[in-house]
């Protein structure tokens, strides 16, 4: 690996059991890590001792702690906030069919446009786009030629993607980021390559 290259290993945290399909964003649920075979393989695809980025909720927290126990080795953490989940504001804790059925009125202008209507009280996915891609550059500038594993979120992930493809947030919403996938991004001195996308175990 050149110096060059900054290797950042995206990894979603494991799933939130949630029947109701319930809308996450910042609130600090918990995850189901009782998986030991998708951790043990997903270990297996990550370096050791890669550098340790979390987004500071609890769900990638126990997603950290199980890969641990799995077998990979790495450093504590370092806590970047702006790698946060797109906040929902007061939608948060409730479901969509909860909204639909209380005639929610910001709701018809969020499904219009998605990337950038911004939920009450939360930010537009356009804007979580902005503040991941200002925490991708800082910590690859703080940890140039690292693997840098980032144990995060779905949108965390998608917006990643958006800054390594140059999308627009829009069509960043697309990808399917399933829980304990991994995405591989490097970052080059020349732009972003995209080694792969929302790989499970299998």
């Amino acid at each position: 690996m050149s110096a060059a290259t900054t290797r950042w290993w995206l990894v979603r945290h494991a799933p939130v059991p949630c029947p109701h399909g319930r809308i996450h964003g910042r609130l600090d649920v918990a995850c189901d890590t009782s998986d030991d075979e998708d951790f043990r393989q997903l270990a297996r695809r990550i370096p050791a001792q890669a550098a340790l980025v979390e987004s500071g909720l609890m769900r990638c927290r126990q997603t950290t702690g199980a890969l641990e126990a799995a077998g990979l080795v790495l450093p504590p953490p370092m806590i970047e906030p702006d790698l946060a989940e797109q906040d929902f504001g007061r939608w948060q804790g409730c479901s969509w069919m909860e909204l639909e059925a209380a005639k929610d009125e910001d709701l018809p202008g969020f499904w219009t446009d998605p990337a950038h209507a911004v939920p009450p009280g939360g930010e537009s996915f356009a804007r979580m786009c902005e503040r991941v891609a200002g925490a991708l550059a800082r910590q690859s500038a703080l940890l140039a030629g690292r693997d840098i594993l980032a144990v995060v979120h779905a949108g965390t992930v998608r917006a990643a993607l958006a800054e390594a493809l140059s999308l627009p947030p829009e069509q960043a919403l697309r990808f399917a980021v399933q829980p304990l996938s991994l995405t591989r991004l490097d970052r080059l001195t020349e732009g972003w390559r995209v080694e792969c996308v929302n790989v499970t175990a299998v």
